[in-house]
């Protein structure tokens, strides 16, 4: 990857392993969300309910590479979908960059320390590992109250 890439380069032109380096693996992207309003991207509510293909202890996709075979309407983010995706939450780098905003202080690409930037997001309340469960356990019909208030857009 090319050092500083995030700052150097806009969005379009990153290399698949820079874009895939941006994610900060938080989860929350794959948890059940309400959008209130379509017109309106960034009213959402988040349930603590997520893809049955997350897993739930560590936040990260069991099965990435082959989602869409098993969640076929797992979102691809891409650039050019961002603009209708500012339901992300505001620690998701891909949208603070779409926004001109930083990267979070404690993100992978800035500490370099995987351990330092686990402790980051515990510090800052992000990440999904450790707080959801798998819709495979949830009945679609007790999803309003699953609504959690921990994951900010």
């Amino acid at each position: 990857m090319r050092p500083n890439f995030w700052q150097q380069y806009t969005l379009e032109e990153l290399t698949t392993a820079e874009w895939e380096a941006l994610c900060d693996g938080c989860g929350a992207c794959c948890l059940e969300k309400f959008l209130d309003d379509p017109d309106e991207p960034y009213t959402v509510e988040y349930t603590d309910v997520a893809c049955k293909l997350l897993d739930c202890e560590t936040g990260y996709c069991s099965n990435y590479a082959n989602r869409h075979q098993y969640v076929p309407e797992c979102v691809s983010l891409t650039p050019a979908k961002l603009p209708d995706m500012m339901w992300l939450p505001e620690n998701c780098a891909y949208k603070r960059l779409y926004l001109g905003q930083d990267l979070p202080k404690w993100h992978l690409l800035l500490t370099n320390d995987i351990e330092a930037t686990k402790q980051g997001m515990r510090q800052a309340g992000v990440g999904v590992a450790g707080r959801c469960v798998s819709e495979t356990w949830v009945n679609e019909d007790d999803l309003e109250e699953r609504i959690i208030q921990w994951v900010h857009a």
